[in-house]
């Protein structure tokens, strides 16, 4: 067992190397939101072509497996993007190209970036497959729109939205929607939470040996919503997923130290480290949208009651000092 955690280092290190798609713009972090972009199909459908939302929302991910030149549109109509078979391109004139660098849209567009200018391509990536920022598919206003602010309890269609692609002289849309949705009870996850941390650590007391399978179980489910925010395009989660691995190794190999360590890594990290989800509708992750929560709140609450559990181990093997 003492070769066990280089072990499950090395293995974490393999798999925190993603290939991910072409990223006609990066450098901005994905996070929780209150509005849900959702992709209602192509106003002209084209074989291999296929376009969803990634990232909770943030993005929108093209890939173009058929044999033609698609070109997404910038807002002016100007040549923005091409997804070519031999790879993805960007016109460096397009003022989109700089407005959707990050989520805000804070980066100048240089003056030589223009609607009316000739486009100038720039090879992105050799990939088919592209994810871009694109403020026609988000909520970017500071306000609410009106009927949130009025009620926020209930869920609200905000808007439909439309960004145009060409193909050669056709051109057709991606269409889609923004809905509000209302936050969850953040009060009540947290509750939760607490109730899982005291009932592991009983549980842990009271039988021992369970304090493995406990540990196995919030790692598992850790690694599963690491899992899921892989499958919503974020990219391997490192931090989780090393903190779900070191817990599940919890099964086989239980000093009380490895306790603590494990448990305050799984509950810091994977867990108060992504407690956001318990404040936002929607979540950067694929499935139901309960399961974040619940991966988070059995994060804290596992870990928590780990820790807690080693600790008390730990004093209960310092031997009485002696009078």
């Amino acid at each position: 067992m003492r070769r066990l955690l280089p072990t499950i280092l090395a293995v974490a290190g393999a798999i925190l190397v993603p290939a991910t798609p072409a990223s006609a713009h990066a450098g901005d972090a994905t996070s929780v939101s209150d509005y849900r972009v959702a992709v209602t199909g192509l106003s002209s459908p084209l074989d291999g072509l296929t376009v969803r939302v990634v990232e909770g929302g943030a993005r929108l991910e093209l890939s173009n497996d058929s044999d033609r030149t698609v070109e997404i549109l910038g807002y002016s109509g100007e040549p923005y993007l091409e997804v070519r078979p031999d790879g993805t391109y960007e016109n460096v004139n397009s003022p989109a190209t700089y407005l959707n660098q990050t989520l805000g849209g804070e980066t100048p567009v240089p003056a030589t970036a223009a609607p009316t200018a000739a486009p100038t391509w720039r090879r992105v990536s050799g990939d088919t497959t592209v994810r871009w920022h694109d403020q026609r598919a988000r909520w970017t206003e500071p306000a609410p729109p009106p009927a949130v602010t009025t009620d926020p309890g209930s869920a609200h269609r905000v808007r439909d939205w439309a960004i145009p692609l060409r193909d050669q002289a056709r051109t057709f849309e991606i269409q889609g929607t923004i809905d509000y949705e209302p936050p969850p009870a953040a009060w009540a996850w947290w509750l939760g939470s607490a109730l899982l941390g005291l009932t592991v650590t009983l549980l842990a007391r009271r039988w021992p040996r369970s304090a493995g399978p406990l540990a196995f179980l919030g790692g598992s489910i850790t690694l599963g919503y690491a899992l899921t925010t892989t499958l919503d395009g974020a990219g391997w989660a490192p931090v989780p997923i090393l903190a779900g691995l070191l817990a599940c190794a919890a099964l086989r190999w239980q000093p009380p130290f490895y306790l603590t360590l494990s448990g305050f890594i799984l509950a810091a990290f994977a867990g108060f480290g992504s407690a956001d989800v318990f404040f936002a509708a929607v979540v950067p992750s694929a499935g139901p949208a309960w399961f974040p929560r619940v991966a988070v709140a059995c994060a804290i609450g596992a870990g928590a009651g780990l820790a807690l559990t080693g600790v008390l181990r730990l004093r209960a093997a310092v031997p009485e000092p002696v009078a």
